[in-house]
């Protein structure tokens, strides 16, 4: 006498009959857990491991894919107005995240703050101007985290750069995302030689802020230039880890440069930050 065929029931939800099959596991699954597949359908398990096991989609430059939306640029440029609204409504906040080399050495967190505030509406639709027009291509040709660091490590090279060549007493205070920019300007320029591609645009925005920057006054031109080489040096970094295939090169570049940063401040502002300036 045969026995009774087991009624099948959907594992995640055993009060649910189905006669539907997952095509890779030959398991029971109900509507709910059904995903169709290339052929038939796949369980929900099946589909969250076959993910798991899949290789991370890497960009040009060998990030990791972020996606067709610039999420990360769009959030500096977020940050940036919030900051300046926060400083129209609260005019002495200004003063709390503006850097001048006076207080560089007690106060340096003031490096990254100043990178994200602004001296006026111009001075942040300008720069959050450029800004739109190149990150969203490096954020996408980089990845998200490579990119994160690249824009950091320009804002605070550029940050750097101006302090190195001002008096350490001096009240002139310095704000904006202009050194970070500068630095995205380098990097575009060398990544797109490497990858073969035209950068006579970019180019010419370079040099003409270049002369803008000699030509206007309290134009903070050391940033600029700070953040220009740091973003240039950086992009070599990428390039040779793309040939190389070496994740390690571009990590080890941006940590590098980084310690080059401190190493500088610390040259200038040591004592001051020991408090026996």
């Amino acid at each position: 006498m045969e026995a009774p065929e087991e009624t099948p029931v959907c594992p995640r939800h055993p009060d649910r009959v189905s006669y539907v099959r997952c095509q890779r596991c030959h398991r029971p699954a109900c509507a709910d857990c059904q995903r169709p597949a290339a052929v038939g359908f796949q369980c929900v398990d099946c589909v969250a491991e076959a993910q798991r096991d899949a290789r991370p989609e890497v960009t040009a430059m060998g990030g990791r894919a972020s996606g067709p939306v610039p999420y990360l640029t769009y959030g500096i440029i977020a940050i940036c107005v919030v900051v300046q609204l926060a400083v129209m409504g609260a005019p002495r906040l200004w003063g709390d995240l503006a850097l001048a080399p006076i207080v560089a050495g007690e106060q340096p967190y003031r490096i990254i703050t100043s990178a994200f505030t602004h001296a006026g509406l111009m001075h942040l639709g300008f720069n959050m101007f450029a800004l739109y027009m190149v990150g969203p291509y490096l954020e996408m040709l980089l990845g998200r985290l490579r990119y994160a660091a690249l824009y950091l490590s320009c804002a605070i090279g550029g940050t750097i750069a101006y302090l190195m060549v001002q008096p350490t007493d001096s009240l002139t205070p310095v704000v904006g995302a202009s050194g970070a920019v500068f630095g995205l300007f380098g990097a575009v320029i060398i990544l797109n030689r490497h990858l073969g591609r035209d950068s006579s645009g970019m180019l010419a925005t370079v040099a003409i802020n270049a002369v803008i920057g000699f030509v206007i006054p309290n134009i903070a031109w050391q940033a600029h230039f700070g953040g220009l080489a740091v973003g240039a040096l950086l992009a070599l970094a990428f390039a040779q880890s793309r040939q190389q295939r070496r994740p390690l090169i571009a990590w080890g570049a941006i940590a590098v440069i980084l310690g080059v940063c401190v190493g500088l401040w610390w040259l200038r502002y040591g004592s001051t930050a020991l408090g026996i300036g």
